[in-house]
Formats: C-alpha cells, sequence, structure tokens
C-alpha cells in the first residue's frame, strides 16, 4: 500500500495550518494535492520570515503542486469550476459563507461534480453566533477549554506549537479518509465538516469526563496529579520528565532509583490517590533531590530502574537522539529553486512502509502552466 490514495486528486484551497496540514496528510497517502494560491504573494504562510518560502510554510505543504489563481476574478473562478469537476476532494478552510460568495454553492460543487467530497473547515461551523468571526489556533485553544488546562493562571502565556490547528486538521483527514470509503460504495460524494472548536473539545474528553460525573473543573495541574506526571530541573539545569502513572512499581523504582526510599513511610504520598491529591508537595520535594545530580546521571539511573522517563529535549537535541535516528524521523530533500531541505516523514506506515517518495514543497505557482495545460485552464 506505497499509494493508498493513488488516483485520488485533492484541490485545496485556503491557508493557515488547517488547509495545508490536511492537504499534506492526503499527499503523504499518495493523492495528488493542487494548492490553489493566490497571484500577488500565495499563501500568507510562505512570507513569514519575509521571503515566500518560509520553514514555517516547507513544514506544511510537502507532495503538493501549487498553482496561481485569482478567485476575485472570472476567468479564475472558471479555472477553479474546471479543476473541481475533475476532482475528487476540494478542501477549504474559508469562513462561513465565503465559498458560496465566490459562486460555489453546494448546489453548483455537485452539478460540477457530484462525485466530489467536500471538506469545510471552518473556526466555530457553519451557522451559530460565532460562526463569521475569524478563529486561530489560540482563539480555537481558549474556548476551546485546553487553555484553561494549559495555562498557568497566574502568569498567563501562551506557549508551544499550534494545537488546535493541527488537531483540526488530522480531525479533516480522517473524515476525508472516511468519505472517500463510502464513496467507494455507494459512489455519491458528500460534504464533510469540521470546525476548530469541537475539534478541539473532542480531542481533550477527560476534562469534561471529570466535570460532568464528579463536578471538578479541570485546571492546569489536573490531570498531570492523576498521571503523575513531573518535569524537574537537573544540577546542571537540563530538564527531565517522567510519567508515573498508577502502577504502583513505577513510583517504588523511581524512588528507589534516586535513593529517597523515606518517601515510602510518608503518609502523604503511601498510596496513588494519596500522591495526587498531594502533588504540588510532593512536586516540590522531588525537585529538591533531583537539583542534586546532572540529568545525564539521572537518566542512567532511571533506565536501570526501568522508570518511564525521558530528557526534555529541544529540538537539536531530538534530531540527535539515537532512537529518532534509528526511525529515520528526518531527511533531506533538493528543491530544484529553494536548495536543500531537511523535512519530517509521516509517521505513519502500512506494511512496514511509509509510502511514496517525499517531494518539497512548491515554490509559489511552481506548477501552474503545467496544470493549465494538463486541465485546458484559461
Amino acid at each position: 500500500m506505497k499509494n493508498a490514495l493513488q488516483g485520488i486528486t485533492v484541490i485545496e484551497l485556503g491557508t493557515v495550518l488547517t488547509a495545508p496540514l490536511t492537504g499534506m496528510m492526503l499527499a503523504d497517502l499518495g493523492a495528488r494535492v493542487i494548492k490553489v494560491e493566490h497571484p500577488e504573494g500565495g499563501d500568507p504562510f510562505r512570507r513569514h520570515d519575509g521571503r515566500y518560502y518560509s520553514p514555517h510554510f516547507a513544514a506544511y505543504n510537502r507532495n503538493k503542486e501549487s498553482i496561481q489563481l485569482d478567485l476575485q476574478s472570472e476567468a479564475g473562478k472558471a479555472d477553479l469550476a474546471t479543476l473541481i469537476s475533475r476532482a475528487d476532494v476540494l478542501l477549504d478552510n474559508f469562513r462561513a459563507g465565503v465559498l458560496p460568495r465566490l459562486g460555489f454553492t453546494q448546489d453548483r460543487l455537485k452539478t460540477l461534480n457530484p462525485q466530489l467530497i467536500h471538506c469545510s473547515i471552518t473556526g466555530f461551523g457553519a451557522d451559530g453566533p460565532y460562526h463569521d468571526r475569524p478563529c486561530y489556533d489560540a482563539v480555537a485553544v481558549a474556548i476551546s477549554g485546553l487553555g484553561s488546562q494549559m495555562i498557568d493562571p497566574e502568569h498567563p502565556r501562551v506557549s508551544g506549537p499550534s494545537l488546535s490547528d493541527n488537531i483540526t486538521g488530522m480531525y479533516a483527514a480522517y473524515g476525508i479518509l472516511g468519505a472517500l470509503n463510502a464513496r467507494n460504495r455507494s459512489g455519491e460524494g458528500s460534504r464533510v465538516e469540521v470546525n476548530m472548536l469541537e475539534a478541539s473539545i473532542a480531542f481533550s474528553p477527560e476534562g469534561f469526563a471529570q466535570y460532568t460525573s464528579k463536578g471538578i473543573i479541570p485546571t492546569p495541574q489536573s490531570r498531570v496529579a492523576i498521571s503523575q506526571s513531573y518535569a524537574f530541573r537537573c544540577a546542571d539545569g537540563r530538564l527531565i520528565a517522567m510519567h508515573l502513572s498508577s502502577v504502583d512499581k513505577f513510583w517504588k523504582a523511581f524512588i528507589k532509583a534516586i535513593e529517597r526510599e523515606d518517601l515510602l513511610e510518608d503518609e502523604r504520598f503511601a498510596t496513588a490517590p494519596m500522591r495526587t491529591r498531594n502533588y504540588s508537595v510532593l512536586t516540590d520535594v522531588l525537585a529538591q533531590t533531583m537539583l542534586t545530580r546532572p540529568r545525564e546521571e539521572w537518566c542512567q539511573r532511571l533506565a536501570t530502574s526501568d522508570v518511564p522517563f525521558a530528557a526534555v529535549n529541544n529540538v537539536p537535541e531530538v534530531m540527535e537522539d539515537p532512537q529518532v535516528a534509528h526511525l529515520g524521523v528526518f531527511y533531506e530533500v533538493d528543491h530544484h529553486i529553494q536548495g536543500r531541505q531537511t523535512a519530517i516523514h509521516r509517521p505513519v506506515r502500512i506494511n512496514g512502509d511509509r509510502g511514496p517518495s517525499d517531494r518539497a514543497a512548491p515554490a509559489l505557482g511552481e506548477h501552474s502552466d503545467a496544470i493549465r495545460r494538463e486541465f485546458g485552464l484559461s
């Protein structure tokens, strides 16, 4: 199954991360993805570093073709209609109502292509009080409740990688795959709708289960206390993390490895529920011990004791990690315009195979002429 979606053509409209990530996931499975970009600058994420091929853009647009179309012009709309008529999937992350205003209502899409899978990704859905509001990652993280479980209320800072964008893209990709499978049986197209708000809520069900069943409002410490997850600074200033879970053997092995068997006699930490209840106190106690030795020494001790742990790697350390190297996560690819680049392989193997060879993200309009000739565009 090297090319699971071989023969499938996807037309990708939209920017930010949701549509590009969804398109990239489909391309990774062998689909042909034609990215439609505005003639003046293309995807705004191309220009994140002041040029038209930023690392941000390259990270989310591998294995795609790029064509420039002005969808405000009649010629551009006509060309898009031609592409849609011969595609399998239309993917967009416009705000609700934008595509119909361009002349592509659901009725017209069905007329152009009865077998079309149309995936619409929005911030808040097609209707409702928020449907016309702009939405980006931090907005969706906040409104979905994810932010309240991640941000320190005493020192509020938004940090870390995009969550809601990536989560929504993944849900959209599996929705499209399900729709394609259904089409194989019925021969009929369908409309797939995914929004960032619902996707982000669905991605974190535990907090809602805790609240509705026990009345507990989750905080940034709630899940980590239950799972006994920790991060500590070591003597050399480097960070280490561990996840002791509810399995008692991990707690005992950890305590033995750090030579703090006295804590086994401490009533505050005698059982998993007690350690959860006294999580903050226990964290402070353990933090003082972890400051006594450098990280490498702790890593050796914990590995020998079969404790679930890891060094908190920064990006360069990830790329040098021996397990990452063994998995072959990173690869280099040459782009005839942009030069040599480092990229990340798809993390899914089918029958042990990653799939087709990877191509670098396209330059703006790199495939315009070839696509125009192939599809007979203006």
